[in-house]
């Protein structure tokens, strides 16, 4: 526990060379430092065509929130499609737990020590290391195919491999004696760094990236809190009580995750439109255009195809109306 102090000193001395985030600055009144922290962040000259149509795209939207004066508690439900995003912020991290990654990670050990490995420990280690390992390659992967389809595929792998851990560690184990049944050992400690692959490569990192995207700078901090206390929750629920199901049914168990999985999928392909190269301002648009998810990839901001910035306004209107 002593070494796991090392790393918030690190996150923490690392945090004080963040700059501010640009939509902060500009809403604190300081609009050179957001304009010279895009063109960081963009590797562009401080003239360059896509940082000022964002600061444009920024003011915007602060003199919208400005004109509707102060956002009380219940515009989280009330707003332009934020039922919806409140909604869709929860399923998600929820999703994140649900699928079985805290699982292998609390009770990988006793798992391990089950299929007959002398030490588990190890075990973990290894599938610590490629959970880290991977997570950097997943920023790679999100980066070059998309929100969406990283998600839907993460989600696919994560349902096989626990498919295949739960049926192998339930028919073909022999529990009361794990050396009688060697392969079935191995099958199962391969499946789960599968699984951990697929977890570290997708949901690990992109379900964080998707939920800070979902949301306007009006509600953005209160929703993202309520997204996470619903990873949180079940994170607890999981462990508190896996000591209870686990000895119960076996590794039965892992078909529910191998369920929480695939439902996953679904909601991502229905419910989440492509954030992939969008501005948080083009994405608030999306939603209250009622954007459909799996036609988002191809979907061009209407001020970008020229059309009346009216059109985007009206559509929230007609939403808050509803």
């Amino acid at each position: 526990m002593g070494i796991g102090l090392a790393w918030p000193l690190i996150l923490g001395i690392g945090i004080l060379f963040l700059p501010e985030s640009p939509r902060h600055a500009y809403r604190k009144g300081n609009m050179d430092e957001a304009r010279r922290t895009m063109t960081k962040l963009y590797g562009a000259p401080e003239n360059h065509r896509l940082v000022t149509e964002e600061l444009l795209d920024m003011k915007n939207k602060l003199d919208e929130e400005k004109a509707a004066g102060k956002a009380p508690w219940y515009e989280l439900l009330t707003g332009p499609r934020m039922l919806y995003r409140t909604i869709l912020g929860i399923a998600l991290q929820s999703f994140s737990q649900l699928s079985g990654v805290n699982f292998i990670f609390y009770y990988g050990n006793s798992t391990f020590t089950s299929t007959g490995l002398n030490n588990s420990y190890v075990t973990q280690m290894i599938l610590g290391g490629v959970n880290f390992g991977v997570t950097i390659i997943g920023l790679f992967i999100v980066e070059h195919f998309g929100r969406r389809k990283s998600l839907i595929t993460g989600t696919l792998w994560m349902f096989v491999c626990f498919m295949i851990f739960a049926t192998v560690g339930h028919y073909s184990l022999n529990v009361s004696d794990p050396p009688a049944t060697p392969e079935a050992g191995t099958v199962l400690i391969v499946f789960t760094s599968f699984f951990i692959v697929g977890f570290a490569a997708t949901w690990g990192p992109i379900v964080w990236a998707i939920v800070g995207e979902l949301y306007p700078a009006r509600y953005r901090a209160t929703c993202m809190g309520i997204a996470t206390a619903s990873n949180w929750t079940w994170n607890f629920l999981i462990s508190f009580f896996t000591p209870f199901i686990s000895p119960a049914i076996d590794f039965q168990y892992g078909y529910a995750f191998a369920a929480c999985s695939f439902a996953a999928a679904v909601t991502v392909y229905f419910f989440v439109c492509e954030t992939q190269g969008r501005t948080l301002e083009e994405i608030d648009t999306m939603y209250v255009m009622h954007v459909k998810p799996w036609k988002s990839s191809s979907w061009t901001s209407p001020v970008a195809k020229g059309a009346d910035e009216e059109e985007v306004a009206d559509a929230k209107v007609t939403e808050q109306e509803n």
